[in-house]
């Protein structure tokens, strides 16, 4: 992996399940060697949709950039209602 492919900024659709949310994200990962794989997280810019979507109990969603898709955890939202996205395995920009 080159460092170029290290981070994405840019939309990704947010599949809850039970709803799709296009939204803005910031993402990056990183190789954790004694585990043996990649993590990867970041933050969605404020969504009304996706927030709630989380405060309805949304927690294990999907992600998809471009034809990829990758299964993520929603975290709590921080003070400017980004909310925290968290994956493991190879990120869905990749």
């Amino acid at each position: 992996m080159s460092d170029a492919d290290e981070e994405f900024r840019g939309e990704a659709v947010i599949d809850t399940g039970d709803d799709t949310v296009t939204v803005a994200v910031r993402l990056s990962v990183r190789f954790e060697p004694v585990e043996g794989r990649y993590r990867w997280g970041g933050r969605a810019a404020p969504d009304e949709r996706l927030s709630e979507r989380l405060r309805a109990g949304a927690r294990e969603v999907t992600v998809r950039i471009g034809g990829r898709a990758a299964a993520a955890r929603l975290g709590e939202p921080d003070p400017w209602g980004r909310v925290r996205l968290t994956g493991t395995g190879r990120p869905p920009w990749q």
